[in-house]
Parts: structure tokens; C-alpha cells; sequence
């Protein structure tokens, strides 16, 4: 099996009458990020900025790190990874065990960490960085993979899309479904999720991470607020209630369609990511209950 298939055809799973969410923590780190990182470094491979010798350089809160000092093990590639130091221990474990080195930025300082990232890159010639935050591959990426297959499954119910849900990091997901998606139901609604609290202090990790990044907010129809209490209770409820052990992000997008569904009562369906696997959030969610 390539490594290409591994990547994206996520399950599509049924969580309400008119809630659907892919569930993204099948891809081969555990999160929806695989799908950039795949999609930006194989370009990067065939048009020669990637090679023997490279180090891949980011900045991430941490499954986009994961997910490239995965591909960097696989391929053979260096990887160091620039990240906020208050972003859990788990991610961090994962990113060392694939043989990633961290360096460590200020709570919640992406701007830092983004920052040093271009020092690096610009100072070490063997450097190079998928730059995730502006790379306009990111949202081509889910307009290929993830909005085609949302399409097809919402099509294959029948039925058709009212709303889709979901934070933004670096705004590559929902910018991509929203070009591919409103395309085909011109009436959807794109609602983007964000923490009550400032990007300096929320605890949802991967959404709001201090800039709108790629995110055009002229084309969001609504913004939908979740505080990071609520976010944690919801993944823990739907880890005890349905067995989906997902991240902070995951409870908050879908409390956030939760309540969107039951304000509007669509015709049609609302799809939203369950974006990662649960496990690298642990010591996050312990924290909530000390």
C-alpha cells in the first residue's frame, strides 16, 4: 500500500439526523494535517525544492508537525519543528518519537514561532519550510481531496449540504471546501469556529492561532464562538458516549453545529471534522479537571 492511499477517503460518519463529521483521525498521523503536508511536500519533491540533505522546517501548534516529521522519517528528510511551549506534551512526545527536534517559542506565540521558522530557513541553505500558514497549496489541497469527498458523501446520503462547520488554524480546510463546495450548493453556509477566549489564552489547540492566515473572512458566512470548557466537555462526552476519542478542536466544532442545527433547523445536511485522534490531548484535558 503507498503512502498516498493511506492519506484522506477519511470516514464519513452519521452523528445526529442532520449531523455528519469526517472523521480525520484515520489518516496515517492521526489528523486531518497529513492531508497538507502530503499534498505540499510531494510537490516539493517533484519540483527539486525537496531532496537529499533537506530539512523540513515549520511552525505548528502540532499536527501539522506530526505530520511532517512523519513524512520526513519516511523519506529520509530532517524535520524541526517550532512550536508555542504551552502546546501539550503528547504532541510533542509523537513529534520526537518520528525523530523531530522542537524548538520551543512563547504560550501561544505563533507569530514567534512563525518568525523563527523564516530565520532558520533563511540562514541554512539545506532548509525548507511547506509554510502552511500562507502556502496557497494548503487550501488547493482541500479543495482536491476533502471538499471533493465531502461532496460525493452528502450526494451519496442523497442529500444535499446546508452548512459546513469548523476552526481554522491555518484556514486551509475551510477556505478549500468553501471554494470546491459553494460551487455545487451556492445556498451553503460556511461557519467558521472560534474561541471565546483570545488567541493569547484559549486552550482549543490548532483553531485561532492568532491571525486569519488564509482565511478570507468575506466569504464566512457566521462566526460561531465555543469557549475551551465547552470544547473539552464535548470531546470528553463524545469519547464516553459514542467512543470517538477526539481532540479539543473536534468537541468544539461539534457543539458549534450542535447549536447552529438547533437555532436553524436546516433542510439539508451540516458536515464538520472530528480534525484528530484524542490520546495527544490527555494531559490538556487533566489539567481541565485538577
Amino acid at each position: 500500500m503507498t503512502d498516498v492511499s493511506l492519506v484522506g477517503n477519511t470516514p464519513f460518519i452519521k452523528l445526529s439526523d442532520k449531523l455528519y463529521a469526517k472523521f480525520e483521525a484515520y489518516n496515517p498521523s492521526g489528523s486531518i494535517k497529513d492531508r497538507m503536508a502530503s499534498y505540499i511536500l510531494a510537490r516539493a519533491i517533484k519540483d527539486g525544492s525537496v531532496r537529499k540533505g533537506t530539512t523540513i522546517v515549520e511552525a505548528s501548534s502540532g499536527n501539522t508537525g506530526i505530520a511532517f516529521a512523519r513524512l520526513a522519517a519516511k523519506h529520509g528528510y530532517g524535520c524541526i519543528i517550532v512550536m508555542p511551549r504551552n502546546m501539550s506534551s503528547e504532541r510533542k512526545q509523537m513529534m520526537t518519537a518520528y525523530g523531530a527536534r522542537i524548538i520551543e517559542v512563547g504560550d501561544n506565540a505563533f507569530k514567534d514561532a512563525i518568525k523563527t521558522r523564516e530565520e532558520l530557513v533563511n540562514n541554512f541553505g539545506t532548509y525548507w519550510s511547506p509554510r502552511q500558514f500562507e502556502n496557497p497549496l494548503n487550501i488547493e489541497c482541500h479543495a482536491e481531496t476533502t471538499a471533493r469527498e465531502i461532496a460525493f458523501e452528502v450526494l451519496s446520503i442523497p442529500n444535499r449540504l446546508s452548512a459546513l462547520v469548523t476552526g481554522a488554524g491555518t484556514g486551509g480546510t475551510i477556505m478549500g471546501c468553501q471554494s470546491y463546495l459553494s460551487k455545487l450548493w451556492s445556498d451553503a453556509k460556511f461557519l467558521l469556529v472560534q474561541p471565546a477566549e483570545s488567541a493569547l489564552c484559549h486552550g482549543i489547540q490548532g483553531i485561532n492561532d492568532g491571525a486569519d492566515f488564509l482565511v478570507d473572512k468575506r466569504l464566512i458566512d457566521e462566526q460561531l464562538v465555543v469557549t475551551t470548557e465547552q470544547a473539552k466537555l464535548r470531546s470528553e462526552a463524545l469519547a464516553k458516549d459514542m467512543g470517538l476519542l477526539v481532540g479539543i478542536s473536534s468537541g468544539a466544532n461539534v457543539l458549534a453545529a450542535e447549536r447552529w442545527i438547533e437555532e436553524n433547523n436546516p433542510t439539508g445536511v451540516v458536515v464538520t471534522f472530528l480534525c484528530d485522534r484524542g490520546e495527544r490531548y490527555l494531559s490538556a484535558q487533566r489539567a481541565m479537571e485538577a
